[in-house]
């Protein structure tokens, strides 16, 4: 082994070569001078990529980064022992050859495997090139990383290979990794090998693959490949292909109407029907703030001014989906299937972007965005991000940067609501807790499944509530829940518990239930959300209506209907109370066993609380049951390329039994997070702070006089309360402390062009209202007529006015 050589020498090294056997090239001994001419942009570049992805500004033999760079080391020693190269493979558990090549489930595997091997010999890359690995300018670590990227070349990743199975792994995966190594070993392979090496991403990943906005090539995609074409350019010194890379991503820049992007409500969508800002949105997020910060002060710098667009993006889009460090289920597609990686290790990823992104933009932007870090950093308690064992080096050293900036005073959550009707999707925060709410309509699917992902995520688009604390159940999804949650019992849908096939409706998101209204209206503190829901493969139908207020959730369901032959349950929660939890559980004052299993009919139950959770009210009371279970489940069930081992949870469910075949069946509850037994009770014990105005199939209302509020869903035109509309809307007036109101209107069906809003309430004159107002006329009561709303994409429309 040679001496390990300072990081400053491994990121400056250059062109120094010794001839060595079979055309490669060995480095120079450590410390040798650098030939590389000054003027070369490419070596410049290779030294700039090289510090992104091995990571600077850290000390190797300081925790947490020793026991990472141990653990690298450890891997890329178990890749360096069990290579083994042989027709069809280069390690004997990754064969690649695919004796059937074509695009089916099968060829996927094999193709993944080829991607996978490059990526392994990445891995050995890193550990050469980073100091505290253990094999550190170790020279049979050197000589294996070569060998292996001749014997991928020779059989399988080369310009005469015609691919099979999926795209990705040929046009992304494998030639990202190919190229990394290629930046880390670079003086040690012979140009004639680097030649062909380039040769074979020119094969798989042309020109013509950026050539339109379109297909596969779009949104994180579309980074992606331009990553591919930016390293392709400074591994083979070819300008136009950096250049070529540079303006291809400029599609990505402006926001969207429809297919994949950023919409202006914040709103991200892969693969035209799913939001992913979690997933996919991570990916690109981080994919552009590496190439921002490689061709920054280069003759290939990216200018596009509607770069911006992405920069205003990190508090539009992302962050509102982060929460304790977090990354919110709701927007990470079939990413939830995959064991290695929950909630809160897909969010770090997500905060170390935002640093990296952060060079790029303005002195302020970057200031208050490491603040939002270190804010995110710190409070996420149950995985702090320094501990993350998936996360990467360079993510590692960003997000620690941030956290040792004494400068920086981190930014606390805020409270407010966000809706983002271009992806059915809401996020609520207030004091204490936070809450997301996922559905589904005609352009957003119920779920995704593909390539054998998230077999059952069949009813996370049927209404799901998500909602975490402060300080205490940040893990509720974090903990295993997707393989040991019953898969029709996630909270706050409404389900057929007609037996589904896994992956049923098809893969990548096709399925999309035939259903305009789903959207709602928020004045950014409160809101009220709806969904008509259309059951995925059932006959299910209902009306459900999320009022999201101070520190509740009250939530209404009408019309549920349903002709398959089987019960229809609403689940109003099911906590994940992790392996051994035995959390007390008191329904109306009296406790229930804390034992598994238990059940139980709760009937005429007014209210109950799970301790350490919160509380949950229902108004007039009701016939709920409850169910305490220990439940068992591997990750293979969900994702077929999960753990074949068991994990066990214990839950507490609620939940209202319609029956089997209801027909206009409803269900009335407030959630409380975080509450405690006698705020529960109290709640409960005051039947004039909720008046329900109307749940029925036409409407659905609540008033909170308390609050000033009143706020209906009018799934038909009607009458509700002080309220009349002539078309289907969702409305939400709130009467302010200094005399004044708010009337805040949405067309959640995108199809109205006309509407009108009576409010009989005696109205003095209106202060201020959008161009989408065409009359308002005040006195005894409010008349407020809408010009077109159906290209308003179901935003909200805020009037104000003062009261008489």
């Amino acid at each position: 082994m040679t001496s390990a050589w300072s990081r400053r020498t491994f990121l400056a090294t250059s062109a120094v070569l010794t001839a060595a056997g079979g055309g490669a090239l060995m480095l120079a001994a450590p410390g040798a001078a650098s030939a590389a001419p000054e003027d070369d942009p490419y070596a410049a570049l290779r030294t700039t990529w090289s510090a992104l992805i091995l990571g600077e500004g850290f000390s190797p033999t300081a925790e947490p980064f020793r026991s990472r760079l141990a653990d690298l080391g450890a891997k890329a020693s178990q890749w360096l022992e069990a290579m083994a190269p042989a027709e069809g493979s280069l390690w004997p558990d990754a064969v690649f050859a695919d004796p059937d090549p074509d695009t089916d489930a099968e060829s996927y595997v094999f193709s993944g495997r080829m991607a996978d091997s490059f990526i392994r010999l990445n891995t050995m890359a890193q550990a050469y090139r980073q100091q505290g690995t253990g094999l550190t300018g170790n020279t049979a670590l050197r000589d294996a990383v070569l060998t292996g990227l001749e014997h991928l070349n020779t059989q399988v990743y080369n310009d005469g290979q015609t691919r099979y199975g999926n795209w990705y792994s040929w046009q992304i995966g494998a030639p990202q990794a190919l190229l990394d190594v290629c930046v880390l070993m670079y003086d040690a392979i012979a140009p004639a090998r680097l030649a062909r090496y380039c040769a074979a991403v020119d094969h798989f990943v042309p020109d013509s693959a950026v050539a339109s906005y379109t297909g596969t090539s779009t949104g994180a995609n579309r980074v992606d490949l331009c990553r591919v074409l930016a390293l392709r350019g400074v591994v083979g010194g070819t300008a136009a292909k950096i250049a070529l890379a540079r303006d291809a991503l400029s599609p990505v820049f402006p926001l969207v109407t429809k297919g994949d992007g950023l919409y202006a409500d914040g709103s991200f969508i892969q693969h035209t029907t799913v939001p992913y800002t979690g997933s996919y949105g991570s990916v690109m997020l981080g994919g552009l703030g590496l190439l921002f910060a490689l061709l920054k002060g280069t003759t290939w710098e990216v200018t596009d001014p509607k770069r911006q667009v992405v920069f205003d993006a990190v508090e539009n889009a992302w962050a509102p989906f982060l929460y304790n460090g977090l990354v919110m289920d709701s927007v990470a597609g079939r990413a939830i299937s995959r064991g290695e990686a929950d909630d809160h290790r897909r969010g770090h990823p997500i905060l170390a972007s935002i640093v990296l992104l952060g060079r790029g933009a303005s002195a302020a932007e970057n200031a208050r965005w490491r603040a939002l870090v270190k804010g995110w950093a710190q409070r996420d308690y149950y995985s702090p991000p320094l501990s993350n064992p998936s996360l990467g080096l360079t993510a590692l050293a960003r997000i620690k940067s941030v956290l040792d900036d004494t400068a920086l005073t981190p930014i606390p959550e805020p409270a407010g609501h966000r809706l983002f009707p271009d992806m059915a999707r809401a996020t609520h925060r207030r004091p204490g807790w936070s809450a997301s709410l996922s559905m589904a309509d005609r352009r957003i699917t119920y779920y995704e499944t593909g390539n054998g992902e998230n077999l059952r995520g069949w009813h996370t688009g049927n209404g799901m509530l998500y909602w975490w604390g402060d300080t205490f159940a940040n893990g509720q999804y974090s903990d295993a829940f997707w393989p040991t949650v019953d898969p029709y019992r996630l909270p706050g849908t409404t389900v057929s518990r007609k037996v589904l096939a896994d992956g049923a409706g098809g893969d990548w998101g096709n399925a999309l239930p035939d259903v305009n209204w789903v959207g709602g209206v928020t004045d950014t503190k409160r809101a009220a959300v709806g969904q008509y829901v259309k059951g995925l493969s059932s006959t299910l139908m209902a009306k459900k209506s999320w009022f999201f207020l101070d520190d509740t959730v009250v939530c209404l369901g009408a019309g549920i209907h349903g002709r398959d032959g089987t019960t229809v349950e609403t689940t109003v929660d099911n906590r994940n109370l992790g392996p051994t939890g035995n959390a007390p559980f008191t329904v109306d004052g009296s406790a229930k066993p804390v034992a598994a299993p238990w059940s139980a009919t709760l009937s005429g139950a007014s209210w109950a609380h799970l301790a350490g959770h919160g509380g949950y009210v229902f108004p007039g009371g009701a016939s709920v049951k409850a169910l305490r279970e220990n439940r068992t489940g591997r990750w293979r069930d969900i994702n077929r390329a999960g753990s074949t081992d068991p994990v066990s949870r214990k839950y507490l469910t609620l939940w209202f039994d319609h029956g089997t075949d209801p027909s206009a069946a409803t269900y009335a509850y407030q959630l409380l997070p975080g509450a405690s037994e006698q705020r529960t009770a109290e709640r409960a014990a005051d039947s004039g702070w909720l008046r329900v105005l109307a749940n029925t199939d036409d409407q659905q209302g609540v008033a909170v006089p308390s609050l000033g509020l009143t706020a209906v869903n009018f799934w038909f035109g009607g009458s509700v309360g002080p309220l009349v509309a002539d078309a289907p809307c969702s409305v939400m007036v709130t009467e302010l402390a200094d005399g004044t109101a708010t009337v805040c209107v949405s067309d959640p069906m995108r199809m109205r062009t006309s509407l009108t809003l009576t409010w009989n309430r005696a109205v003095a004159s209106v202060v201020s209202k959008p161009a989408t107002v065409t009359s308002a006329t005040t006195g005894a009561s409010l008349r407020l007529v809408f010009g077109d709303l159906s290209g308003t994409r179901g935003a909200t429309h805020t009037v104000r006015v003062r009261l008489a």
